[in-house]
């Protein structure tokens, strides 16, 4: 069993990259393109039906996340009706804490897909180590990366990336620090839905946050093409969760 832990890297002191990725074949970013609703992959599990050195299959633990319950629903219907994916097993019980997982709603599942769809093992190749779930929105991975090699050679190893997954890859941030983690507000910033983090960041960006405030609750859903009411219920979402110790 191959199962992706997180613990190890955690304390991670080189390189740490942010990278937006997109790569062919891959249901999640299929189903994300389609659809309003994003997934969080977690884990890795060979197969127990496997006979051969390589298994002939994966099965993945996930969570689905949208802002709506239509929106998720349509999410996992895509993924159901995915050539690229095999049977989904919806979970009665969470495994993680929802204030950890983005979107309002929040579906965790099973899947089994075929292991040569991934990207993970050219990551990995080229001295890649995700230390944090993989996110899918929009038709497009971002992973949260380790690189175990010099700084310098970080060019020619996502080179070797593109050019073995057939992929895209752009580096969203790149930082060297002894401190292992993730600064607190960014892990939190990414437990916030897409729409929740543009109202937010709109209304820190307008001073909504400054004393005296520099813009009124109506002024930034006008600025937004949002109802008063819809804005002020993203943005309190987003406070409850920035704001959650």
């Amino acid at each position: 069993m191959s199962v992706t832990d997180h613990s190890e890297v955690d304390q991670w002191a080189g390189t740490r990259l942010t990278l937006d990725l997109w790569h062919p074949g891959c249901w999640a970013i299929e189903a994300t393109r389609e659809t309003d609703g994003g997934v969080l992959a977690h884990a890795i599990y060979d197969s127990p039906t496997t006979t051969e050195d390589a298994p002939n299959s994966v099965n993945g633990l996930f969570t689905a996340f949208a802002d709506t319950t239509d929106s998720l629903e349509a999410l996992l219907d895509a993924i159901r009706s995915s050539d690229r994916a095999g049977e989904l097993f919806e979970l009665q019980q969470r495994f993680g804490r929802a204030r950890d997982v983005p979107g309002n709603v929040v579906r965790e599942f099973f899947l089994e897909y075929d292991p040569g769809d991934m990207v993970c093992p050219t990551l990995l190749e080229h001295g890649f180590i995700h230390s944090a779930p993989v996110r899918i929105e929009d038709g497009r991975e971002q992973w949260q990366v380790c690189y175990t090699g010099e700084r310098r050679d970080i060019s020619e190893s996502l080179d070797g990336v593109r050019a073995g997954a057939d992929a895209e890859v752009e580096v969203e941030s790149i930082s060297s620090s002894g401190a292992g983690t993730r600064p607190p507000r960014e892990r939190r910033l990414d437990t916030l839905t897409p729409t929740q983090r543009e109202v937010f960041e709109h209304a820190r960006d307008e001073g909504y946050y400054q004393w005296p405030r520099e813009t009124s609750t109506r002024e930034l859903a006008a600025s937004l093409d949002r109802s008063k009411t819809t804005m002020l219920e993203h943005l309190r979402k987003a406070e409850s969760k920035l704001l959650d110790p």
